[in-house]
């Protein structure tokens, strides 16, 4: 189970073109715009100007989910999460947004569409909140 990860981005939300860069930047690891955007243009169909990229990596520096180091006269791009750990937050957020504008009585109704491999996960998933119930209780009672 991946722990919840303590740095959490100032915006979640991507546009296309801020998740494709992201997706870049965790391929390549730490990179200059320049490498980000011949990635791009690899694709021959592809038409995009560096200054698309540029301003596309400081939008995500702005959202918090990247940062730009200075070395030499460039700079270098780095995300400042794992692709897993930004999985976990968007998750997270998902399921937030799922459970507020659901009861329980609409939630189970969903079980019957289900297939066996999900309710397998929802069950897993329920042995996890109840395995984090008791230690929570466990907790509260020690003095």
């Amino acid at each position: 189970m991946s722990p919840f990860p303590a740095y959490r981005p100032n915006r979640l939300s991507l546009g296309p073109l801020e998740a494709e860069i992201l997706e870049i930047l965790w391929q390549l690891g730490t990179s200059s715009a320049t490498a980000v955007h011949n990635q791009i243009l690899e694709d021959i169909d592809r038409d995009l100007t560096y200054s698309s990229v540029a301003t596309v990596l400081r939008r995500l520096e702005q959202k918090g989910w990247i940062a730009k180091r200075r070395v030499g006269r460039a700079y270098q791009w780095e995300p400042l999460l794992s692709e897993n750990n930004a999985k976990v937050l968007r998750s997270h957020e998902r399921l937030h947004q799922f459970l507020a504008a659901s009861n329980p009585d609409i939630v189970a109704a969903f079980a019957d569409t289900l297939d066996q491999e999900s309710l397998d996960q929802l069950e897993a998933i329920t042995q996890r909140i109840q395995a984090a119930r008791r230690a929570q209780t466990h907790q509260e009672e020690q003095p």
